[in-house]
């Protein structure tokens, strides 16, 4: 079913404050706070940028575990592109020819992960490299204990906000073979600001997060990236989404998305900006009190790359979307800052995870009984959006 938005909750930052007993927000905005703390861990177990800068290893292998890694390995691999040096591996478990000649990077918050412990211990013993973002309490740990280089999480979050923190690890890896090299501190920077932005007691028509809260509410999201790090987005997009609003999105490359001909029919059926659109004009169910039509869609472009989105999309679908909304804050990274694909892709997370709270918070999704609160018991999130 579609919950109500509550959407004067968003304009009341103390009401906010009160339903937020998680502590959730500022979770969230310590998205610059996790990027330094990870920078400066790095530093301290040796491994600065460049450090390995003209070493190529047989192979980089990126691990996804279950979590944030899921998000950030892709990411970063869609930033590395074709043109790498070396070949990069993203896989779910250590390689059985893993050795001596390779890199492999983890990040987890789960301390307790049987198979990524697994994995470390495999690459340790076969001299391989390690780059691991991780607790230093429980097996993983131990498996990597003396050999691995080990990047303790100095910045408490609750699940689901880490994904700065394993965007980092993945990152300081890169930055030591001199394959990317971002400034980390600036990076930082740029999520703070993001968060300032953001912030609770900012009213919605200057708070993006915010904003982006408001035209997503009682929608099915169409997450569409126009650029490899923008599908990247998309997808992380989506799962946070899902995550803290129980928001049921569709994530995709533009081009693949132009090519799902039911999906483009029911858009031109529908019509996704239709103003005269009444969400409690639909038929009801009186046993249920559920809607018996979907949300009504609302297609995003995610953009992070110096090109015109439309262009874009235009040159990649064959076909563009004039009434789509377009995320692409070149206001905030303008065209041209040095890694600029990376910083927007970053500051695009950081806005989603906390216009996804917003959601819940003001869905009544997120609250005493909502599993990321620190202080809940068990319970069910009810849906905000998407098909019934």
């Amino acid at each position: 079913m579609i919950a109500v938005l509550n959407d004067s909750l968003l304009e009341n930052p103390a009401a906010l404050a009160e339903a937020d007993t998680g502590g959730l927000l500022r979770s969230a905005a310590t998205a610059g706070a996790q990027l330094r703390s990870a920078a400066q861990a790095a530093e301290e177990a040796g491994i600065p940028p460049r450090a390995l800068a003209g070493h190529r290893p047989r192979a980089l292998v990126l691990l996804r575990r279950p979590g944030a890694s899921v998000y950030a390995v892709p990411l970063v691999c869609a930033l590395l592109g074709p043109q790498c040096p070396i070949p990069v591996v993203a896989v779910d478990a250590a390689p059985s020819w893993i050795g001596p000649l390779d890199v492999l990077v983890a990040h987890t918050a789960d301390a307790t992960d049987r198979e990524l412990a697994d994995s470390v211990g495999r690459a340790v013993r076969r001299g391989c490299e390690v780059v691991l973002s991780a607790p230093m309490e429980g097996p993983i740990a131990a498996a990597g204990a003396g050999a691995a280089r080990i990047l303790e999480p100095r910045v408490p979050v609750p699940p689901g906000l880490d994904f700065p923190r394993a965007l980092a690890a993945v990152l300081v890896a890169v930055a030591a073979l001199d394959l990317l090299t971002p400034d980390l501190d600036v990076l930082a920077t740029e999520l703070d600001r993001e968060s300032e932005r953001d912030h609770p007691s900012h009213e919605s028509f200057v708070n993006p997060a915010k904003a982006l809260a408001l035209r997503l509410a009682d929608r099915t999201p169409l997450l569409w990236g126009t650029d490899p790090a923008g599908v990247a987005l998309a997808r992380y997009a989506a799962a946070t989404l899902a995550a803290h609003a129980a928001v049921i999105a569709h994530a995709a490359d533009a081009a693949e998305a132009a090519r799902a001909p039911a999906l483009q029919r029911a858009l031109a059926t529908t019509g996704q900006d239709d103003v005269f659109h009444d969400p409690f004009d639909d038929p009801i169910e009186a046993s249920t009190g559920a809607t018996t039509l979907p949300a009504p869609p609302r297609v995003v472009l995610l953009a992070t790359e110096d090109d015109d989105p439309s262009a874009a999309v235009l040159r990649r679908a064959g076909r563009e979307w004039p009434s789509a909304d377009t995320l692409h804050p070149v206001e905030e990274i303008p065209l041209g800052t040095p890694y600029a694909s990376l910083r927007r892709a970053a500051l695009l997370a950081t806005r989603f995870d906390l216009a996804a709270l917003y959601l819940g918070l003001a869905g009544a999704v997120l609250g005493p009984d909502h599993p990321d609160d620190r202080h809940a018991g068990p319970g069910t999130p009810r849906q905000l959006s998407g098909p019934a």
